[in-house]
């Protein structure tokens, strides 16, 4: 349900765009993600400081668009939430000194300190790479074109990259000891 509730103003913005076009596609993201965030609040009691960052982003870039009536604001949207995400995790990792991707699943996980530093980089790596990936798309293609990179590519790589990650990780992991056979 968590995961159908985080990709909801994503369809209803690719659904909205083939239907209408950018414009309205826009405003329905804006409101979408309104409407995320109090179900989020309401229901569950809880919104995590990456989802109001990310209502900021939308309502700022998608009412540029709006307002000026140039697309290229939407554009940006994607690239700046990534931007931010590694920004976040690289100010943790060099000026903290804290690895927020341990503080995120290390109650789920044991993995040795390099691994999570290098789980940390990777991905830094990623939302520095996402980031600059989306503009080159915004800008060597058509909005159709940038708008499905949007709906499949951007869910596909990060799919493509979480399983890395998983594979990584793998390594790592340490099977259960076998239960020895209870002796008569």
């Amino acid at each position: 349900m968590k995961l159908l509730i985080d990709f909801f103003p994503i369809v209803l913005f690719f659904a909205a765009f083939k239907l209408w076009g950018i414009y309205p596609a826009t405003a329905v993201a804006i409101v979408a993600t309104m409407v995320q965030i109090a179900y989020l609040r309401f229901k569950l009691g809880k919104v995590e400081p990456m989802q109001w960052v990310s209502l900021g982003v939308i309502v700022l870039f998608g009412g540029a668009t709006l307002l000026a009536q140039d697309e290229n604001f939407i554009k940006w949207k994607p690239s700046v939430l990534y931007w931010l995400m590694g920004g976040v995790l690289l100010i943790g990792q060099v000026l903290l000194k804290k690895n927020f991707i341990q503080k995120l699943m290390g109650a789920q996980l044991q993995l040795p300190e390099p691994a999570w530093r290098t789980l940390n980089w990777a991905w830094i790596g990623f939302f520095t790479a996402m980031g600059g990936l989306n503009l080159w798309v915004a800008y060597q293609f058509d909005t159709d074109t940038w708008v499905n990179f949007k709906m499949f590519g951007g869910l596909g790589l990060m799919l493509l990259f979480v399983l890395g990650q998983a594979l990584y990780m793998g390594r790592y992991l340490q099977e259960s000891a076998p239960e020895s056979p209870r002796q008569p």
